[in-house]
């Protein structure tokens, strides 16, 4: 089994209360390739420039991903970003977008990344979204990320890219956005009508929930004394949960099996926001991986047996 993911590369620039970063490793595609390695091997397809060097590239590799459909762009710059956080870690100002080599970015994918079982569609235009799907014959499970740029100037695309997906990773301000829906049970609701059998809302802090056929299922954030940079949290929480279900292909129908990709997707994305970029996440053991996604069971785990509903 494999994993494609494509998307973005990049070198972020971002500043929180708790300090600051110049430059560091990041992108879409670089938060998810590093989480989703955990359960299988991912392939990433993504565009970089002459700036981007050999230490980034093993960064990426990190796991065993394969990086051999990585785009290198003679005389380009790889894409950059700049942010900062106030107080609020859930909002942040944007300071500065350099698209650099991802303006002209059409996807190429090798046999091996067409092959895959699995595909992630990582935040990109849906038009290029909708050309890797046709790519991707062999996919028997494909995920989809978006962004509010995309359904205020391409929704029309964008809707027609859900409606050929398994299921839909939005945050919940966008899911209301996306359907024009208030509540987000029926913002949900309403994109599954598209076609996707399963959405997924995250929700920063507050953790993420799932909706399918079946009903609704949502874990909270795991409880954190300290974050100190939440970028790359939702496409590391796309990871692991992506790639849990990679690892349990044969039963991605199961929703068993999508809520514990929910929990380690959750996991996952607690470790990344200890730390600046990909700084925790490349040197993170599944042991650790483990032991909070048994905390959140914990968490989240009562007995009514246990309580007496009669009168006092």
């Amino acid at each position: 089994m494999s994993i494609t993911v494509v998307g973005s590369i990049a070198f972020d620039a971002v500043k929180t209360p708790f300090g600051e970063r110049e430059r560091m490793l990041g992108g879409a595609a670089t938060h998810f390739a590093l989480a989703a390695s955990f359960f299988d091997t991912v392939r990433v397809v993504g565009p970089v420039g002459d700036d981007f060097g050999d230490e980034e590239l093993a960064v990426l590799a990190t796991r065993g991903s394969d990086i051999s459909d990585v785009e290198r762009v003679p005389g380009g710059n790889t894409f950059f970003w700049k942010g900062e956080y106030g107080w609020d870690l859930n909002s942040r100002e944007t300071l500065a977008t350099e698209l650099g080599v991802f303006e002209q970015f059409e996807p190429k994918l090798s046999e091996a990344a067409r092959a895959s079982e699995v595909v992630f569609l990582a935040n990109i235009q849906p038009e290029l979204q909708r050309r890797v799907l046709e790519l991707c014959t062999a996919a028997q499970f494909i995920a989809i990320d978006s962004m509010n740029f995309w359904i205020e100037t391409a929704r029309e695309a964008l809707v027609d890219v859900i409606g050929r997906v398994d299921c839909a990773i939005l945050n919940d301000a966008e899911l209301r956005e996306l359907t024009g829906k208030p509540s987000l049970v029926a913002a949900a609701r309403e994109v599954m009508s598209w076609g996707p059998s399963s959405v997924v809302a995250k929700q920063g802090e507050y953790g993420a929930a799932l909706f399918t056929s079946e009903g609704f299922f949502a874990l909270p954030g795991y409880p954190l004394e300290i974050v100190v940079d939440p970028t790359g949290a939702g496409d590391t929480f796309a990871g692991g949960f992506v790639g849990y279900i990679a690892r349990n292909l044969g039963r991605s129908g199961d929703d068993a099996v999508l809520r514990q990709a929910m929990a380690y997707g959750t996991a996952l994305a607690s470790f990344q926001v200890e730390e600046f970029g990909t700084e925790r996440t490349q040197r993170l053991t599944f042991d650790e991986v483990q032991s909070r996604v048994e905390g959140l069971r914990r968490m989240t785990q009562f007995d009514l047996a246990a309580v007496s509903l009669g009168a006092p």
